[in-house]
């Protein structure tokens, strides 16, 4: 029929597409959440309890969203041995926007340059928290298209989240996650199984181009997280049980068949209140739960209950997190570590929670799981899809090179400098001050940023922007530019530069000449 796909089409697809490494970059710097409570005059727990937080990482003036996807994108490069004419296309999520016509991609080019590689395709994508999701399938799809040579893609997803003082201002942070994309990979995208929900609201938003500051709906924000959500699930749901019914398997999806659950997360209390979400949704669509004994014991009174009516519903709410507390011990509370220590890093968020869940797992832990993501944007874009872990940890494999460049993110973290809420406070009206000021020369402390940290030098009166890079030795000068990976030995190999723009058919994946380890 017109649009159907042929039949032999899928063996011309690389094999076992996904993401293959990962960085993950925060600011040096942090407010511990008990110290702001107190300094905001709230009540104690109100931000640690309440929401869930225990500390806030934020950037000085010496930080925009290009330095911070300068350093991710350097950190990957040289942590893992990738030359940059291994990369042919170049994705930027993020809704930090200090240029309404350059990309931030265009900005990150200039580490390309002594490779001489400036065929690099993709540009940046904006929908508030869900621009680096859509980066990330922009380049899942270039790598299973016909446009694709045979290099890796690279996605870099950035942001800095502040908030005017109040009661929002708890929930920032700031951050950045580079993946390289590719075939062969540990963390294969499960193909064909998204569900998405797209609707018209406005939650949050930023429509004032001359502040860094949203305007929050956050009741709203909330409904809108949760009803996405439903529907998401819905309609993952649907398709996996429709794939498995045509390989001839019989049996419903639930959440026991993740292996890990991970959300995107505003702040780490609505994470645990999503994933008693999705026990709720389990409960109303099973034909006959059991009520009497196991995880669904207790819960016959709210058999009837109609989910858009119980967003805000605190019984529902109270009973579902009761019941969901051991699941979320198993597959959701490992996610929340770098959110917890560092707060919402919008488009970066839920791929930091990613990352939290490698790094304090082993490979044989992670092997063979399925790894549910949940990525929402506000006004309002929202995806539930799957990834698969390789079934090989041996070591050396691809998945344990990836889990073991993760293993030092608890420890990254416990560097971090503390500083007051008043100096907190103090860098935050800077910021508010400065924003977008030109023939300005940025305040804030080169010395507290870590060893290879990208920052803004000065802001010409042209309003071009220029950066350095901190040494990657404490006792070297600081460098006068940003300067190119060093590094000499591949961990993972550079693929083929030039290839065929589509997989011989005839040969299946195979065929094509790429390497990405033993896997």
């Amino acid at each position: 029929m017109p649009g159907s796909l042929p039949a032999n089409f899928e063996t011309s697809w690389p094999k076992d597409v996904g993401i293959i490494a990962m960085e993950v970059y925060f600011p040096s710097q942090y407010v511990d959440q008990t110290e702001l409570e107190e300094f905001d005059g709230v009540g104690a727990g109100k931000y640690t309890i309440g929401l869930g937080q225990a500390k806030m990482g934020f950037c000085s003036d010496r930080e925009d969203i290009n330095s911070l996807c300068l350093t991710v994108v350097q950190r990957l490069m040289e942590r893992n041995g990738l030359s940059y004419d291994s990369i042919g296309r170049l994705e930027v999520g993020t809704e930090t926007i200090i240029d309404k016509s350059k990309s931030v991609k265009t900005v990150i080019m200039q580490l390309f340059e002594e490779s001489g590689n400036t065929d690099v395709e993709g540009i940046d994508t904006t929908n508030a928290c869900y621009g680096g999701t859509a980066a990330l399938f922009n380049a899942v799809n270039w790598v299973e298209s016909s446009s694709w040579d045979g290099r890796y893609a690279l996605v870099v997803a950035g942001d800095i989240a502040v908030y005017a003082t109040g009661s929002a201002r708890p929930t920032g942070g700031a951050g950045a996650v580079a993946m390289l994309v590719g075939p062969n990979a540990p963390l294969v995208f499960d193909r064909g199984l998204r569900g998405t929900h797209m609707q018209h609201a406005y939650d949050f938003y930023k429509p004032d181009m001359v502040s860094e500051y949203p305007v929050v709906d956050g009741k709203l924000s909330i409904q809108c997280y949760l009803s996405a959500l439903d529907r998401c699930y819905s309609v993952y749901r649907n398709k996996i049980h429709a794939q498995w019914q045509r390989e001839g398997t019989d049996k419903r999806f639930s959440l026991e068949d993740f292996g890990f659950m991970v959300f995107h997360s505003p702040y780490c209390k609505l994470v645990q209140k999503s994933l008693a979400r999705l026990m709720l949704n389990d409960f109303l669509s099973h034909p006959c739960p059991d009520t009497e004994k196991g995880p669904y014991s207790g819960l016959e009174a709210f058999r009837d209950v109609k989910p858009e009516e119980t967003y805000f519903d605190r019984d529902v709410e109270k009973a579902f997190l009761k019941a969901s507390s051991h699941m979320f011990e198993q597959k959701t509370k490992a996610s929340l570590l770098v959110s917890n220590q560092n707060g919402n890093m919008y488009t970066p968020s839920v791929y930091g929670c990613l990352a939290s869940v490698l790094a304090q797992h082993t490979p044989q832990q992670l092997a063979g799981q399925r790894i549910g993501v949940f990525s929402y944007g506000s006004g309002f874009a929202a995806t539930l899809y799957s990834i698969r872990v390789s079934q090989d940890a041996t070591p050396g494999s691809v998945l344990d090179k990836l889990v073991m460049s993760l293993h030092d993110l608890p420890a990254r973290l416990d560097s971090r400098k503390k500083v007051s809420p008043a100096v907190f406070a103090e860098n935050m009206k800077l910021r508010e001050e400065t924003h977008h000021l030109a023939n300005y020369i940025p305040q804030g402390s080169v010395d507290e940023l870590f060893p290879g940290t990208s920052y803004l030098t000065r802001v010409d009166e042209k309003h071009r922007r220029l950066y350095a890079r901190r040494s990657l030795n404490d006792d070297e000068p600081l460098e006068a530019g940003v300067v190119s990976s060093t590094a000499t030995t591949e961990h993972i190999p550079s693929p083929v530069k030039k290839m065929p723009r589509i997989p011989a058919t005839t040969a299946g994946p195979e065929a094509v000449a790429i390497s990405n380890g033993d896997h």
